[in-house]
């Protein structure tokens, strides 16, 4: 069993998730783990996709596209967003839109927070805004906690290893 499981809140007829996580980590490393792409591919995603970032200008006024791949390399999803703030080390807003559906549009407002916890650690809240009840409930349905939870497991041994040679 995790010692840190992710949270997820989804409320009925609300348009919004909430994904908690704490980590054992100072939030300076964590905030940049989410902001640096080089950092961001190592650890984003389930344990059987890849991330491959076309662009990804991590600052307030920039924009960001990536791509899933599976094992062999193959494109199998795209996700792109602008970035409206970056407030080292507190929080991060932007869009995202994944990119496989018939109509453009379909995007939430995700804010990241990240609170400074006793004991060098970090609290992140994700507070995901969609657009309507259905794209809440398409996220939901397409397998994100999976992926958020095997991605925060390999971000747990990513800073593990970034603390080992800090």
């Amino acid at each position: 069993m995790m010692e840190n499981p992710t949270k997820f809140i989804v409320e009925p007829n609300k348009q919004e998730v909430f994904i908690i996580r704490e980590f054992d980590y100072p939030r300076e490393m964590v905030f940049k783990a989410h902001e640096d792409p080089e950092l961001l591919v190592q650890w984003l995603g389930p344990d059987n996709r890849k991330v491959k970032i076309d662009y990804y200008d991590s600052r307030t006024g920039g924009s960001y596209r990536y791509l899933i791949c599976n094992q062999a390399g193959k494109e199998v999803a795209a996700f792109n967003g602008v970035i409206h703030e970056v407030t080292f080390p507190e929080r991060i807003m932007q869009t995202f839109e994944y990119e496989g559906l018939p109509e453009r549009g379909h995007v939430t407002l995700d804010t990241i927070l990240f609170e400074d916890l006793p004991g060098k650690r970090c609290k992140v809240t994700i507070h995901s805004v969609f657009r309507s009840l259905s794209d809440r409930d398409g996220m939901m349905q397409s397998g994100v906690e999976t992926g958020v939870n095997e991605g925060y497991v390999k971000l747990e041994k990513l800073l593990a290893l970034m603390g080992s040679i800090a």
